[in-house]
């Protein structure tokens, strides 16, 4: 089957190795996807150059984001391989903008990819 991230063409940003879209099925309002243009499944797989340019969307991507959406704040981060929740086959960063009142509990952010985990006490 035809991986969906090498067909894409309409970007938001681009650089010379990666570009990044909005989601098609987004958690927030902005949510958006940074890739690689090489087809790799994985995040530890990419050199570095292509890490360096999808660090640099990452930023821009928030710049953009923080003037069109204006959100309290942000998670990104990488899904690699099944077990961790990746549903397409080709390296991608999720920047995710978050708002004031998107949940009823943001405490433990990015631990809540194992629910039982994403509460904690603070100390």
């Amino acid at each position: 089957m035809p991986c969906i991230f090498c067909k894409l063409k309409d970007y938001v940003l681009e650089n010379e190795l990666a570009y990044a879209v909005f989601d098609v099925m987004p958690v927030n309002e902005g949510h958006m996807l940074i890739i690689p243009k090489r087809h790799v499944q994985s995040y530890f797989d990419i050199t570095p150059e292509e890490e360096s340019a999808m660090h640099e969307l990452l930023h821009r991507g928030k710049k953009l984001l923080d003037e069109k959406y204006h959100p309290d704040g942000y998670n990104f981060g990488v899904n690699c391989n099944e077990c961790a929740g990746q549903s397409v086959m080709h390296v991608h960063m999720h920047l995710i903008p978050r708002y004031k009142g998107d949940t009823e509990s943001p405490l433990g952010g990015v631990r809540g990819v194992i629910p039982e985990k994403m509460t904690y006490v603070k100390k």
